[in-house]
């Protein structure tokens, strides 16, 4: 579901992206992102709790969530492939007493390094993100669950199964050719990389650019902020 950013600008926001295996949080004005393990076990309960705690009574007036997962009218569409249960129907307006904005956390991501044009993003992390930015319009995607080989999806190859299963040479070049594939099917004009794996390439596909996680939370603070890009997101 694209997003559209809002005019207002509040003065300090919680950024929280929801990884597989990390929560990680960064407000305006802080230096370093707290972090804490996430995994199969949390749910989101449990991840106020611990964000809550982390934040150690750090004021904050709205939260941007970067969600792994697909979002809809601003709220999580389905459960999350790697972490607990009960994240659809949450009130987490409720739960944080702060306005909150959703969004997929590849999209989030991507909408954190973008500058413009055609822009595919791919996350390679515990699953794998996907996102296109197209002049200015933020749209999410869901590649990760779609057939890829032998009965198995995209993240099965590209996600950390696929990299602990195959290794890292064989993971590599299954990269490249997913690559090489949507290029040719979604034909951007810049290939992102990023996520905690995309570090481990040894050599980026041609004619990509490997990405900065801090763009994450680039991409959370923009959700709130009025500027010349972010004001055309739908």
């Amino acid at each position: 579901m694209a997003s559209r950013t809002s005019r207002t600008q509040p003065r300090r926001i919680l950024v929280v992206d929801i990884g597989g295996t990390h929560v990680k949080l960064l407000i305006t004005g802080m230096k370093n992102p707290i972090e804490f393990v996430s995994g199969p076990s949390l749910t989101p309960g449990a991840m106020v709790r611990k964000i809550k705690a982390a934040l150690d009574n750090r004021p904050y007036d709205v939260v941007s969530i970067g969600y792994p997962g697909p979002v809809v009218h601003g709220k999580p569409l389905r459960e999350p492939h790697n972490l607990g249960k009960g994240w659809v129907g949450f009130d987490f307006r409720k739960a944080f007493g702060k306005p909150v904005k959703f969004i997929n956390d590849a999209a989030m991501q991507a909408l954190g390094g973008y500058s413009g044009g055609r822009v595919l993003f791919l996350g390679l992390g515990t699953g794998l993100g996907s996102a296109m930015i197209v002049d200015g319009i933020v749209q999410p995607m869901e590649l990760a669950h779609l057939a890829y080989k032998h009965g198995k999806t995209y993240e099965d190859y590209l996600g950390l199964r696929g990299l602990e299963r195959l290794g890292r040479k064989k993971w590599q070049q299954h990269v490249t050719k997913v690559v090489t594939e949507l290029r040719e099917a979604l034909e951007p004009e810049t290939i992102v990389l990023g996520g905690g794996n995309a570090k481990k390439l040894k050599k980026l596909p041609p004619n990509t650019i490997l990405g900065n996680n801090l763009n994450a939370f680039r991409g959370g603070f923009r959700m709130w902020k009025d500027f010349t890009i972010s004001r055309r997101f739908r």
